[in-house]
């Protein structure tokens, strides 16, 4: 998922009258008790987060996913496939494995960044920091001293502290010294990448032409032990991330005139082009089937974990919710679908292709539901814009236990999501979408394309609660007898600009990933 926040209109706290109020629904008991008494989650979420592991699109274990999904559908008598939307470079991670051998001996903790290249022997080089220069004629003058060397390009950390930490126990004094310093540390850094005429996506680049032999970051995640891991620019040689830790060690002994050598293997590979799928599953509806409710949550993930939270957490949601659907709602009125996106991380790629791919699915959409910012219960629903969401949402969700609904604001009707997840693919193109958006668990700081984000991270109380809130949508959904409406609210001021908003615009994917 993006870190994108949400610009929310104006409204009122609602609260859902609790199911009490409401005349006993067989179905809905049904769920509750097969989600409370006969989970699933724990054991899917070994199986996609452990023995699978993380899903980076155009790696094996993306595929393998995607297979283990139809299969797991597919025994539960529900009928999925793999839908091929594009390909994208395929890349296979293989064994990292760093240490500093000068001047002294010690295993480094690190890993390689997403499509790195990898080492057909060890590399065995000094490190350097990147060279300082007044201005890009300058830098392009100081280059050369890269040549043979692995170079440093991220800020060192002043402290590996995070600040809720200082906050805690430093004295006030103590605390606003060190953001000061920190600030001034930022900015004269900040200088130093602009002085050399390149930014962070191609300097590596740069460095690499000439004659660096390896690139070292650092890409803190203001978390204890938590660094993101994204993907590298270089295009013959290593990038390597290291831990806050070892990295600002490293960089000390080479400020300090103590030549740190460093030995890496990264045994990558390169794969060519790989088809890139979304998995699709289908409760085919009995009254209404040319009629679709949307499960929605993206299956791919970044590789510096195994993506538990983001987006594991929303897959086993819309996976569970299909499993109790099926055996407690095997009929429903409408069609049910849950869509497992493929390379969300990169673009909303695999939703926007279903969105170009399926214009009737889309057109017939009574909704979706998607899930995708953590482990926690969710806390939030906005109508996104459409004008008239409270009248459907609002009837839907008196169908769901107060202890669930009771923890759930409202914003009718909302402004649009012009990103951040895949439900804002199919609200470009006007379809009734909404995010279920959860509580944090630190999740930015902690597990958001971290190398922290493990199946240890995941809540299952929380998880579960919201698949039993995700089906009995879908079913209320299904056994609505009226379509929803699609007419969009006027939409606010842009805070920032002072001009009106507009309606977010569809966009085709990149169905040729990393491939030029």
């Amino acid at each position: 998922m993006k870190k994108t926040l949400l610009l929310f209109t104006a409204c009122t706290l609602m609260l859902f009258p609790p199911l009490h109020a409401q005349e006993t629904d067989q179905v809905i008991e049904n769920i509750i008790k097969e989600a409370n008494e006969n989970s699933q989650l724990e054991n899917l979420g070994h199986q996609l987060m452990d023995v699978i592991g993380p899903r980076l699109v155009g790696t094996p274990e993306m595929k393998q996913a995607h297979d283990w999904a139809v299969k797991t559908y597919e025994g539960w008598g529900i009928s999925a496939e793999n839908e091929q939307w594009g390909e994208w470079r395929g890349w296979e991670r293989g064994i990292t494995h760093i240490d500093l051998i000068e001047p002294r001996v010690r295993s480094l903790s690190g890993m390689q960044l997403a499509w790195s290249p990898g080492t057909k022997k060890p590399v065995v080089a000094e490190v350097v920091l990147l060279p300082e220069a007044q201005d890009s004629a300058a830098f392009a003058d100081v280059i050369s001293k890269v040549k043979g060397k692995l170079v440093m390009i991220s800020m060192p950390q002043m402290t590996g502290r995070p600040d809720d930490n200082w906050e805690e126990f430093a004295t006030n004094k103590s605390f606003e010294k060190m953001k000061a310093n920190r600030e001034e540390q930022t900015n004269a850094w900040r200088k130093k990448i602009r002085n050399t005429g390149y930014n962070g996506r191609n300097l590596p680049e740069a460095l690499e032409n000439a004659g660096a032999v390896g690139i070292i970051t650092l890409n803190w995640s203001r978390g204890f032990g938590a660094n993101k891991v994204f993907s590298a620019s270089t295009k013959k040689i290593p990038t390597i991330d290291l831990s806050l830790e070892d990295y600002g060690m490293v960089y000390r002994l080479a400020e300090s005139g103590n030549k740190p050598k460093l030995r890496i293997v990264a045994e990558s590979k390169e794969l060519g082009a790989v088809p890139a799928f979304n998995t699709i599953a289908t409760i085919k509806g009995t009254e209404k089937p040319e009629e679709y409710i949307i499960l929605s949550a993206h299956f791919d993930s970044w590789d510096g974990a195994t993506g538990a939270t983001d987006n594991g957490t929303g897959t086993l949601v819309m996976m569970e919710a299909m499993r109790i659907l099926k055996k407690m709602y095997p009929n429903p009125k409408r069609t049910i679908i849950a869509g497992h996106w493929g390379s969300e991380e990169q673009g909303l790629n695999g939703s926007r292709s279903f969105v170009k791919d399926n214009p009737e699915i889309v057109e017939n959409l009574q909704a979706l539901f998607n899930q995708d910012n953590g482990t926690g219960r969710v806390v939030n629903l906005s109508g996104g814009g459409f004008l008239h969401a409270y009248d459907y949402l609002g009837r839907w969700m008196e169908a769901v236990p107060e202890e669930i609904s009771g923890e759930i604001e409202t914003n009718f009707p909302g402004t649009p999501a012009g990103g951040g997840s895949d439900y804002a693919s199919f609200v470009a193109a006007g379809a009734p979408a909404f995010s279920l958006s959860s509580i944090s668990w630190s999740y930015w700081n902690y597990t958001w394309h971290t190398n922290l984000d493990t199946y240890d991270k995941i809540v299952f109380d929380d998880v579960r609660n919201n698949a039993i809130l995700t089906a009995i949508l879908a079913y209320k959904a299904s056994e609505d007898p009226e379509r929803t409406s699609r007419e969009k609210s006027v939409l606010p001021l842009n805070r920032r600009t002072g001009e009106q908003m507009t309606w977010p615009e569809p966009r085709d994917a990149t169905r040729n990933g990393g491939l030029d």
